[in-house]
């Protein structure tokens, strides 16, 4: 695929770059057109790159520490092998050679919103451009992108179960309208807490498999603790979800997505078939608004 690139006014349209700013960490996309190619995540960059990436001219011009630090980009359309830097070949011409590529950002992180507000070609996704009723003033971008995205994709009624660093809950009825949700610690920031709360506790990973539900040594029991009541919270959302919509979606999404539907397939499996799972909802969610203001770039 990525040989067959056509920039400008080509077949696939502009290029231009998703940003999610996390609470611990930047999420990228880059598109071509209305076509994700490929995401991947860094972590939060200071202003001397920023200032770089808004001097580059062509996609091959671009610092790499916007690209990886510990890990590969994940390829959409093909797997499971990604580009690597996940750019064109050298030379390819910018759509527009006379300015930054256009940058669609959404952030949960005022402060680093501000810094990224310094990148001339940017567009700050609000709050008030997610076409959902109902929402209230404090609802994360995140989560209104991410339900907005899973919306575009499964259809209405809608519910997102978010697993990041912190673990929510975001559902929209038929008519597109709030319902509204739930927050909680994700699953590492629980076990994070536990360690560097307490007197005695260890730093704990998450393990690939449940552990006893009665441990008999502490790290089993902080992970047992977790997990399990996790899980059970999860199980009743879901269920209080499918009582009030019958038809109603459930998508998983977040960095601990594959280990939350592990763990429920071992707890609740006739749950965790039931359940859709999309790493890039809030992507979709960016490319839905920014086809339907495709002119508000600077």
């Amino acid at each position: 695929m990525l040989k067959k690139l056509k920039v400008g006014s080509g077949e696939w349209g502009e290029i231009w770059l998703g940003l999610m700013i996390g609470n611990s960490r930047l999420h990228w996309a880059w598109f071509v057109g209305e076509v994700l190619i490929c995401v991947w995540d860094t972590d939060y960059l200071p202003e001397s790159i920023i200032q770089q990436l808004a001097q580059c001219q062509t996609l091959s011009d671009l610092p790499l520490e916007i690209f990886l630090t510990n890990q590969r980009a994940t390829e959409v359309e093909q797997e499971p092998s990604p580009p690597s830097p996940p750019y064109p070949t050298p030379h390819t011409p910018h759509p527009t050679p006379y300015s930054p590529l256009p940058l669609l950002l959404a952030s949960v992180v005022p402060s680093q919103t501000a810094l990224w507000q310094t990148y001339p070609n940017v567009r700050v996704i609000t709050l008030e451009q997610v076409p959902l009723q109902g929402m209230y003033s404090t609802l994360g971008i995140d989560r209104a992108l991410a339900l907005w995205g899973a919306g575009q994709k499964w259809g209405f009624p809608i519910l997102v179960i978010d697993g990041g660093t912190a673990l929510t809950f975001t559902g929209a009825d038929a008519n597109r309208c709030l319902v509204g949700g739930a927050i909680l610690p994700g699953l590492g920031l629980q076990l994070a807490t536990l360690a560097g709360r307490t007197g005695q506790l260890p730093i704990v990973d998450l393990p690939q498999r449940l552990p006893p539900q009665y441990a008999l040594n502490t790290q089993e029991a902080m992970q047992s603790g977790v997990i399990y009541t996790l899980m059970a919270g999860i199980k009743d959302f879901v269920e209080a979800w499918w009582r009030s919509f019958p038809q109603g979606h459930v998508v998983v999404t977040g960095g601990d997505r594959t280990m939350l539907v592990s763990y429920l397939q071992f707890q609740f499996p006739e749950i965790a078939a039931r359940l859709s799972v999309e790493p890039n909802l809030i992507f979709w969610g960016m490319q839905s608004l920014n086809l339907a203001f495709p002119a508000t770039f600077p």
